[in-house]
C-alpha cells in the first residue's frame, strides 16, 4: 500500500512540476522581447528566495558535497544548466511553446548517451533506434531547409536538450553520493544568478510594471517545476513516472493555441507522436 501511495504522489509531483514548468514558459513568452540573460537573472533570483526556504527548515540534514569531483561536478550541473535554461527561454521566445517543449524532451535520449560514456552503462539496439527515430521526429517539427538549414530558435531547443541532459546526468552523479537535492537546486540557483548578473547589466532594459509581475511569476513557477520534479524521484523511480513529464507538451500546446494562437501543422503534429511514442516505448523497455 505504501508503494502504490508512493507512486501516486510521485504521479502527482511530476505532473505539478510538467504543469510549472508549461507556465514558466509562457511567461517568458509573454514577458515580450526582453534580454534572455535578463529574464534568466530575475528567474533565478526569486528561484534562490524559494530555494532557502528548505535549506533553513532542514539544515541539520543537508548533506553536502565531498572532496573535489563532487565539486566539480556540481559546478558542472550548474554551468550546463544554466546554458541550458538560456537556451530554453531563447527558443521559447522565438518558437511556438509546443515546438519547444517536445524538442527539449530529447533531453531522456542525451541522457543515455552521455551515461554510456560517463557511467560505461551499455546501450541496446533498441535504445538507439528510439535516439534515432527521436531525432527525425525533431527533424518533422523543426523543418530545416537547404536555405536556411535551421533556425536560431531550433537550435537553441535543440541546445536546450543537449546542455539539460548533460545537467540531469550531473545530478545523477551527485544523487548517488547523497547529496542533497535542496542544495543542488539552490547552488544552482544562486550559480546562474551570478553567471547572468554581468551580461544583464550591459544589456539591461528598463522594464514596466507588468513586465516585473510576469518575471515574478516565471520565478514562481520555474520554482514549482524545479521542486515537483526534485520530490516526484524521491517518491518514485524515473522509469516509472517520466512519462508523465510528456504532460508538458500537451500543457505548452494548450496555452500556446488559447494564447498566442499557435496551430501545429501536420508535420509537426507528426513529429510530436513519434517523440511521444518513443518516449513510451523507452520508459517501458526501462520497466
Amino acid at each position: 500500500m505504501r508503494k502504490r501511495n508512493n507512486l501516486t504522489m510521485g504521479i502527482i509531483c511530476i505532473l505539478i512540476s510538467a504543469l510549472g514548468f508549461a507556465l514558466m514558459s509562457f511567461f517568458v513568452k509573454l514577458s515580450g522581447d526582453l534580454p534572455v540573460t535578463q529574464k534568466a537573472f530575475f528567474r533565478n533570483l526569486i528561484a534562490v528566495l524559494i530555494a532557502f526556504l528548505p535549506i533553513i527548515k532542514k539544515h541539520n540534514s543537508i548533506v553536502y558535497p565531498k572532496g573535489k569531483k563532487s565539486w566539480l561536478v556540481l559546478f558542472l550541473r550548474a554551468s550546463t544548466g544554466t546554458i541550458g535554461l538560456l537556451c530554453n527561454f531563447y527558443a521559447v521566445s522565438h518558437l511556438h511553446l509546443a515546438d519547444a517543449s517536445v524538442i527539449q524532451r530529447l533531453s531522456p535520449f542525451v541522457i543515455i548517451i552521455l551515461s554510456y560514456f560517463i557511467f560505461k552503462e551499455n546501450v541496446s539496439l533498441l535504445q538507439m533506434t528510439t535516439i534515432s527515430l527521436a531525432f527525425i521526429g525533431v527533424v518533422l517539427v523543426i523543418k530545416p531547409s537547404f536555405e536556411n538549414f535551421m533556425s536560431l530558435g531550433a537550435l537553441a531547443g535543440l541546445g536546450t536538450a543537449f546542455f539539460s541532459g548533460f545537467a540531469y546526468t550531473c545530478v545523477r552523479y551527485l544523487g548517488k553520493k547523497n547529496i542533497s537535492a535542496e542544495f543542488i537546486i539552490l547552488f544552482f540557483s544562486v550559480f546562474s544568478c551570478l553567471a547572468t548578473f554581468p551580461f544583464m547589466l550591459v544589456n539591461f532594459k528598463e522594464m514596466s510594471y507588468y513586465q516585473i509581475m510576469i518575471l515574478l511569476f516565471v520565478g514562481i513557477t520555474g520554482a514549482i517545476g524545479q521542486f515537483g520534479v526534485t520530490y516526484a524521484y524521491k517518491y518514485s523511480s524515473a522509469n516509472k513516472i517520466s512519462i508523465f513529464d510528456y504532460t508538458q507538451i500537451i500543457f505548452s500546446g494548450t496555452l500556446g493555441f488559447i494564447f498566442f494562437n499557435e496551430i501545429p501543422d501536420f508535420l509537426s503534429l507528426l513529429g510530436y507522436l513519434i517523440i511521444i511514442a518513443m518516449g513510451f516505448i523507452l520508459t517501458f523497455y526501462k520497466r
